[in-house]
């Protein structure tokens, strides 16, 4: 009973997704990489991407109005850029690594403090962080078989999670006030600190 009463509310859900999210491997090239396939997968194999591209939907969600589609559009769009200076390598890839888990503590930390940034604060700190996931991102495309198609799946595949975050706000928002979005946003920041300490 207590189980089905979490599912109806959606607090399983939301728990599963987090949990799916894995290590910090999306910046490991494990074999050949392929084309928009390869491309699609790369940001769901990497919980720190996995996990700020969430926060992205979720912050947007949060926030309502035209943040519920300004953030997540904003983040593919910036991170094309940020994939362009990534197959450039002009930023040392710790760097980098360090930025992204940042991403995570700023984006989770604003979600658990459920700050209501002006929209032009939001977009710059999401469009920040945009470049450094891009950047990671774009490491990749020289090694890939069909660049271009590679570059196509991991902006759709990024699209697909900002979706899924928003529609996981805008779902338990409702509930509690919004503190189930809101411990969830206390979990990515904390799994940022994992992963800049790691």
């Amino acid at each position: 009973m207590h189980v089905r009463r979490l599912v109806s509310q959606g607090v399983f859900p939301l728990a599963v997704l987090m949990a799916l999210a894995t290590t910090a491997s999306a910046h490991q090239l494990g074999g050949p990489m392929g084309g928009f396939g390869s491309g699609f997968e790369h940001p769901l194999l990497g919980g720190d991407h996995f996990l700020a591209m969430l926060a992205v939907g979720l912050w947007g969600a949060q926030m309502g109005g035209r943040s519920v589609w300004t953030l997540p559009a904003t983040f593919p769009m910036i991170m094309c850029v940020g994939g362009v200076l990534g197959m450039m390598g002009l930023v040392p890839d710790n760097i980098v690594v360090m930025a992204i888990a940042i991403s995570l503590i700023v984006l989770g930390g604003v979600i658990a403090l459920k700050w209501k940034a002006p929209e032009a604060v939001a977009i710059i700190i999401i469009a920040f962080f945009a470049i450094f996931h891009g950047y990671a991102h774009g490491r990749f495309l020289p090694a890939a078989a069909d660049p271009a198609a590679y570059a196509v799946g991991f902006v759709v595949s990024t699209g697909l999670i900002h979706v899924a975050g928003v529609g996981i706000g805008l779902l338990l928002g409702r509930y509690y006030q919004g503190r189930i979005i809101r411990l969830g946003g206390a979990f990515i920041a904390l799994a940022g600190i994992y992963y800049l300490l790691a």
